[in-house]
This record gives C-alpha cells, sequence and structure tokens, in this order.
C-alpha cells in the first residue's frame, strides 16, 4: 500500500477549517470526498498543521495510503477534476512508510496579510486583516525580536489549546511594508492554537502606542492570555510551508505567492 503526500493550497473563506466535522464543510472532508470518487473508497487523510475556519493555505501537506498504485500527474488532474475551485492539489508525491505529514514536520511557515487602510476594502474581505489607523512599524519590529527563540508562549494560547506544552521555538518574525500592507511571515517549530493571530494582535498594540515596545517581551514572560491583546481575525493567515529535512518534496515554503500578490 504506497504512501503518497499531497500538496494542497486552499482559500478559507467558505471552510469550517481543515479537520472533519460531524456537518462537514471542511476541507479535509472535501479532500477525502474527492479521494471516494477518484479511488473508489475511503481514504483518511493527516495533514501537517489543522487551519481554523477562514484560515487559508498556501501550502499544507498532507498523507495518505493509497490502495491504488497511480502516477503523480494523475494524482493531481484525478483530485482536482474532484475538487471545488477553492481547493487545488498542487502535487503529489509517494514517500517512504516512515514519512508522517505531522511528526515528521521540524517546522511551519505562516504570514498573517495585514491592509492598513482608513477604509475597509472589499476587494480583500476574508483574505486580509484590517486595521484602520496607522501604525508604528518600527516600534513592531522592535517588539517583534523579543518573542524569537525557545519559550513558554501561554500568553499567546487559545484557552482551547489542547497541546501538551505550551513550549515552541519561533526562528524568525519578520515584518515587512508593502503599499498598504503589512506581512507578518513567521517561522516555528510548531504553533499553539491562535498563537500567529494572538501574536499579531499584540504587536498591532504596539504599533497603535497602546502599548510600548518593552510589553511584548513582559507579556510573554506573564505567561498569561488574558493581559494580552484580541485575537485578530482569521481572514490574514495563510499557512505557506512546512520544513521536511531528508524527504525529497517539491516544496517546503511557497510563502512567496503571498508576499507578492500584494
Amino acid at each position: 500500500m504506497p504512501r503518497m503526500t499531497l500538496g494542497l493550497a486552499y482559500d478559507g473563506r467558505p471552510w469550517r477549517g481543515w479537520q472533519t466535522q460531524p456537518g462537514g464543510q471542511t476541507v479535509q472532508d472535501t479532500l477525502e470526498a474527492a479521494l471516494r470518487a477518484f479511488i473508489g473508497q475511503a481514504v483518511p487523510t493527516i495533514c501537517a498543521g489543522r487551519t481554523d475556519t477562514g484560515v487559508h493555505a498556501a501550502l499544507q501537506v498532507v498523507h495518505l495510503d493509497s490502495p491504488v498504485d497511480r502516477a503523480e500527474r494523475a494524482w493531481v488532474r484525478g483530485l482536482n477534476a474532484n475538487l471545488p475551485a477553492s481547493v487545488a492539489v498542487r502535487w503529489a508525491r509517494p514517500v517512504p512508510e516512515s514519512f508522517h505529514a505531522r511528526f515528521s514536520a521540524t517546522g511551519r511557515h505562516y504570514v498573517y496579510r495585514l491592509l492598513v487602510d482608513p477604509v475597509r476594502s472589499p476587494l480583500w474581505a476574508g483574505r486580509a486583516g484590517w486595521c484602520f489607523r496607522p501604525l508604528e512599524v518600527e516600534a513592531m519590529r522592535e517588539a517583534a525580536a523579543a518573542v524569537v527563540g525557545t519559550h513558554d508562549f501561554t500568553s499567546f494560547r487559545s484557552s482551547q489549546c489542547q497541546a501538551a506544552s505550551p513550549v515552541r521555538t519561533v526562528h524568525s518574525l519578520d515584518i515587512r511594508e508593502h503599499g498598504r500592507f503589512l506581512l507578518f511571515s513567521l517561522h516555528a517549530n510548531a504553533f499553539l492554537h491562535h498563537m500567529v493571530r494572538n501574536l499579531v494582535g499584540s504587536l498591532v498594540y504596539v504599533g497603535l502606542g497602546r502599548q510600548p515596545v518593552a510589553w511584548m517581551a513582559e507579556l510573554l514572560a506573564a505567561r498569561n492570555r488574558s493581559l494580552g491583546a484580541p485575537t485578530y481575525a482569521p481572514d490574514g493567515l495563510y499557512l505557506t510551508g512546512v520544513d521536511y529535512p531528508g524527504f525529497d518534496l517539491p516544496e517546503s515554503d511557497n510563502s512567496r505567492e503571498i508576499l507578492d500578490s500584494v
């Protein structure tokens, strides 16, 4: 039974997140329905990271154990023929049985796209977060430096988070200006539930002048979610890649597609 891995992209707006739910309308439910149509039987899937309602993916990685052996091109064309316009398989690749989409991953990449404009844009509704006040970007960059490294991220963790430990290693958190947009690029070994959106929310507080630069380090040390800023909207959040050292996969980080699309 060959193990296959798929590189998936999706617009999160129509979906109730990745993970299957009794009422359906999730990316996993939709992908597994396409697999049933393509293969002729039910096949379970495992992803690199479960995305929430409204969160997008430029590159989600999924593995499955297939009862059939087909060419990589056939997987891409066959599945995409059975998927809606908001979901697409970018590539397919056979992998050894030792590969696991979640547990083989050593890092995840996210981009958060924030529109900074006095007036909301209907063209970016559901595709970017929005802040209607100007932001002090240099202060935000200084504050962001405090969270790089290995820390207890309880202050940026959802109360519904089921992770066994709040400790994560953030390799980088960069903030880039692009016209009316701020683009937050984050790379970590893994992320807690709502961690990226909570980091963005607190950095926006610094950018607005509601909190000083030093507050970010103080908030991190406090290990208290109730002291942080509100969770930012899912609209601007994109999973852009996953690191799999030792495995020959076509892409590890597709963030350029998001960074260059504004």
